[in-house]
């Protein structure tokens, strides 16, 4: 049975690749959006009957600024925000049009913009947020000055005024947001899940209660309704890295391929997806040899399938 898309204008996705790495320390990951694509996710995805409109956000790093000091803990923060407010503009385009906009990261900074340009036009929107981690430090409680940690505290507008981030604002409420998969969070991020009453469905629910019934859980809290479109942002490294080990902060004890595919396909069942995001895919890392790159990158292209409706009969 197809799946009616009850927010979409046409059968179309909007494949935006963003080879961007300015949020973290490690190099590789702007190389993510390329290798997906070399392992056919475009043939793929027409296979499938999709119309794709592809755009490889090149120009991406050449945004970045000659000088750019930190500004407290952050490191590259106008690097960061000049690229994300492009990705957020050529999202909100594609959603604006009834696309449904699939970006291909990069690392998981890029969300700052994704999920504004999603929101952007769908303000009752819901963030479906998929890994190991919950990336709501804020400038303040950040160790690594890493802002791929650091999203959706901007998203939010706990994140306090930085500098450059002024075109950010807040989009996402604490009930729109349902976290599945965390089981790396610094002790400061538990505070603010606990403080702002967030969804969060960590492994330990994954195995008390198992995958299906912790999405109908997840849904519910967000979009009891069945009405509200749906941002997925889908981190490579949510799954155990004996499935996708190419991805640069790896957590042991992580979901299991069925476990991730079987998200991906319970949101497509809802006919409300908007806008997908794939992050995190490194096949460049120094110790990763050829056979976890092909592993990871095929996975990713699969993960995206099954959001897109590949199903198992």
């Amino acid at each position: 049975m197809s799946t009616e898309y009850k927010f979409l204008k046409s059968k179309t996705v909007g494949l935006i690749g963003c080879p961007f790495s300015g949020g973290q320390s490690k190099n590789g990951v702007q190389n993510g959006p390329v290798r997906l694509v070399e392992y056919g996710l475009i043939e793929q995805l027409a296979e499938m009957n999709w119309k794709v409109e592809f755009s490889n956000q090149d120009h991406l790093q050449s945004l970045e600024p000659k000088d750019d000091p930190d500004i407290g803990k952050l490191k590259r923060p106008r690097y960061v925000s000049e690229v994300t407010r492009n990705v957020a503009q050529v999202v909100q385009d594609h959603v604006k049009k009834g696309n449904l906009a699939l970006t291909l990261g990069g690392d998981h900074s890029l969300a700052m913009g994704t999920v504004f340009g999603t929101f952007s036009v769908h303000p009752d929107a819901v963030l479906i947020w998929i890994d190991a981690h919950a990336d709501i430090n804020t400038p303040e409680t950040t160790e690594s000055g890493n802002i791929h940690g650091c999203p959706v505290s901007f998203l939010m507008g706990i994140a306090g005024n930085v500098p450059g981030f002024e075109w950010l604002k807040p989009v996402l409420k604490s009930d729109r947001l349902v976290y599945i998969g965390l089981r790396d969070i610094d002790q400061p991020e538990k505070n603010i899940l606990r403080e702002h009453k967030i969804a969060a469905y960590s492994m330990h629910e994954v195995d008390k209660y198992g995958i299906g019934k912790v999405v109908e859980m997840a849904l519910d809290r967000v979009n009891p309704k069945r009405d509200r479109p749906i941002h997925l942002s889908f981190d490579v490294d949510a799954l155990d890295p004996s499935v996708a080990p190419s991805t640069g902060t790896p957590v042991r004890g992580g979901l299991t391929f069925r476990e991730g595919h079987y998200i991906c396909e319970a949101i497509h069942e809802t006919g409300l997806l908007v806008a997908v995001d794939l992050m995190e895919v490194n096949p460049s890392l120094d110790d990763i040899d050829d056979v976890s790159v092909f592993e990871t990158v095929t996975v990713g292209c699969s993960l995206v399938r099954c959001a897109l409706g590949e199903t198992l009969l």
